[in-house]
């Protein structure tokens, strides 16, 4: 069943072409739960057959990633706010709460947003908070955009050089998957002991 969806959807990516890869990625991104190695992986084979062009696949995957991830942004920022000034002490969120993780994205935004596009299962949700906080669009653009990419070349090149071996990709994306978040817990803590030093100083 599982490879009988994976085809449909080569063939849709390879249908809907760039703009099938960008849609794809709006809705990965956004609060829909939905897989980019579904999305990314298909269309690394599609580059290795000569069929999409990889620069253009890049750019389209994280341009649906920027567009799903704002989603998220304006809705906390706009629907989300509103709601939780009003009715958050009832859900144990009070103003002092909001307050403070006003303050954490104001000086630790760029970190988290960038590190979150990394973790599987956070990767959708970091814009919540981003757009909760009001974080500065800019830097939230940016270190989204950095952060999707990292994850899309990473897909991609899974695609181009093994993407028709599915019992190699499994392997390679658990252990990528692994090496991923040791990468993270690392840059955190080197971002910590680099901001307490600072402090000390």
């Amino acid at each position: 069943m599982l490879a009988d969806f994976a085809q449909w959807l080569l063939a849709t990516v390879f249908d809907w072409g760039y703009l099938g890869v960008f849609l794809l990625m709006a809705v990965e991104s956004s609060f829909v739960p939905f897989p980019s190695e579904i999305i990314l992986i298909p269309a690394g084979v599609l580059i290795a057959d000569g069929k999409m062009n990889l620069y253009l696949v890049f750019l389209v995957s994280i341009l649906g990633s920027l567009f799903g991830a704002l989603i998220n942004y304006y809705l906390a920022m706009f629907v989300g706010r509103r709601f939780l000034n009003r009715y958050g002490k009832y859900f144990f969120v009070s103003q002092n709460s909001l307050e403070r993780m006003d303050n954490f994205f104001e000086n630790h935004g760029h970190i988290s947003t960038f590190t979150g596009r990394l973790i599987p299962g956070i990767r959708q949700l970091i814009s919540i908070p981003a757009g909760l906080s009001k974080m500065n669009l800019k830097i939230f653009l940016v270190y989204t955009g950095a952060g999707a990419g990292v994850w899309s070349i990473i897909l991609i090149a899974l695609g181009y050089f093994i993407g028709k071996n599915q019992e190699l990709i499994s392997i390679y994306l658990k252990e990528i998957t692994i090496a991923t978040l040791l990468s993270v817990i690392l840059l955190i803590a080197g971002y910590v002991f680099y901001k307490k030093r600072k402090i000390v100083k």
